[in-house]
């Protein structure tokens, strides 16, 4: 039965979606898009300070478990979402139509994300990814008017479609075989019966979020959607979606033994070697910069699931480390390209030419790409080194060599073209084509935003104790 201190437990998501809510009267009433943005921005702020109560809360809703881990991955997908609105506001602002139904489809989105990550029932995962993919459509489709956001937009629609079929597949095998979709008595039930039926659906479910997370040879929509989608779309889509979904994806793992099966373990460390070596491999050869960092989040995404295989008690730690300093570098990197396009009205500035000189240009912008690639590459001293390591002493302390090798040969492939993007910000570009980002964006709150992340990936990098003191608190509890 429903409790009060069941709500509490889930405030943050409550109150977000109540936000989308007052959003939804407020444009009914009067457009204003500044305005918009402040009750989004407000609604995740009040949001993320309501966490501490949350993880106070002795309780958890049915359907749902507020662990360490949902608290972890709640706390990340607010303070992404908060960023991308930040710099929303400034994309948009020479966009030729209504801009204000991009926050609403951005705070749905962010609610599905957050049920999505607390889910303890296979019918709360489905719900959840449901509301976090069906804003998605709206937002990478929102520049319509441009031929590839909508091609982005359905391209997207069919193959997470398609990716849906086969996680209710999965889940429909497995409830065959136990008579329950709760993951504790599904998790009891495969000790007991653990079977070519459950082998057959817990690999659907890896197919169905292989698709959504670009596990490679699931891969082949992240590009195009990278390169077509506006940019505060794509950064939400490569921040708090993939977040949310590899989240829910480590829960299964630690919850359900079929995963910890011999022939699942194969399966998972055959995804994660061709991810790490493919993304970084097909990055080589890209010339647009979203499309090359549309393939550097699927290399990332395939070192993280060194945790998967582990599945063990450091690979919750593991995951909010690495979690953490992929997503204020991924934040950094597109904010740039985001600055650059938002004077064009929702033409985005993806080409690599067209970043050739920006230092002589914009040197401060220059300098947080800069951050942002090193980081990428696992530089030391920037907060990308502390996430690499995490991930390869899993990857020893578990004896994973195969997966260690992947992580160093995938790392020094992804060096060669994370530096041959900082090396264009600093060519001189006598006769190329330019693209400049305003001329007072260091001023503006996207600007500061976006100095601020920059800021924190080199904090991290040299003092990362607080943030791992934070996650091993609440992974341990």
């Amino acid at each position: 039965m429903l409790e009060i201190r069941d709500l509490f437990s889930i405030l943050p998501l409550i109150i977000v979606g109540s936000t989308a809510v007052l959003l939804m009267l407020v444009i009914a009433w009067q457009r204003h898009h500044t305005a918009t943005a402040l009750i989004s921005s407000a609604g995740l702020i009040v949001g993320l300070l309501c966490l501490p109560a949350e993880s106070m809360s002795a309780g958890s809703p049915p359907l749902m478990q507020v662990d360490g881990l949902a608290l972890i991955a709640g706390a990340l997908i607010l303070l992404s979402a908060l960023v991308t609105v930040i710099l929303s506001h400034q994309y948009l602002i020479g966009y030729i139509g209504p801009k204000e139904e991009f926050y609403l489809l951005l705070l749905c989105a962010t609610s599905g994300a957050l049920a999505l990550v607390a889910a303890d029932h296979l019918a709360m995962l489905f719900i959840g990814l449901e509301l976090l993919s069906m804003p998605l459509y709206g937002m990478l489709a929102y520049s319509f008017r441009a031929e590839r956001s909508l091609e982005a937009g359905i391209k997207y629609l069919l193959l997470s479609a398609t990716a849906t079929a086969f996680l209710l597949f999965g889940m429909a095998l497995i409830y065959a075989r136990t008579g329950s979709l709760d993951l504790g008595w599904v998790s009891g039930a495969m000790v007991r019966a653990s079977d070519a039926w459950m082998l057959a659906g817990a690999g659907l479910i890896v197919v169905g979020l292989g698709f959504k997370l670009s596990v490679v040879p699931f891969h082949l929509w992240t590009p195009d959607v990278y390169q077509g989608g506006p940019a505060p779309a794509t950064i939400f889509l490569a921040t708090v979606s993939k977040l949310a979904v590899f989240v829910v994806l480590l829960r299964l793992a630690l919850a359900a033994p079929v995963f910890q099966s011999e022939w699942m373990q194969t399966v998972i460390t055959v995804l994660a070697l061709l991810t790490m070596l493919g993304g970084n491999l097909l990055a080589l050869f890209q010339a647009n910069l979203k499309r090359l960092l549309g393939y550097s989040s699927v290399a990332h995404f395939g070192y993280l699931l060194v945790a998967i295989v582990a599945g063990n008690a450091l690979a919750i730690e593991t995951t909010g480390v690495y979690l953490v300093t992929y997503l204020i570098t991924t934040l950094a990197a597109f904010g740039v390209v985001t600055m650059v396009s938002s004077p064009f009205g929702g033409e985005d500035a993806d080409a690599l030419p067209l970043y050739r000189g920006l230092f002589w240009r914009r040197p401060y912008l220059a300098a947080v790409m800069t951050v942002s690639f090193l980081s990428l590459a696992g530089i030391p001293l920037t907060a990308g080194f502390i996430g690499k390591f995490y991930v390869i002493a899993l990857g020893v302390s578990e004896s994973r060599w195969w997966l260690v090798g992947g992580i160093v040969a995938g790392s020094a492939i992804g060096l060669y073209y994370y530096l041959r993007v900082m090396v264009t910000l600093y060519l001189p570009e006598p006769g190329m084509p330019r693209r400049d980002a305003a001329h007072d964006w260091g001023s503006r709150v996207g600007g500061l935003t976006l100095i601020a992340v920059a800021l924190a990936i080199l904090v991290l990098g040299v003092y990362p104790t607080p943030m791992i003191d934070w996650i091993q608190q609440l992974s341990v509890g």
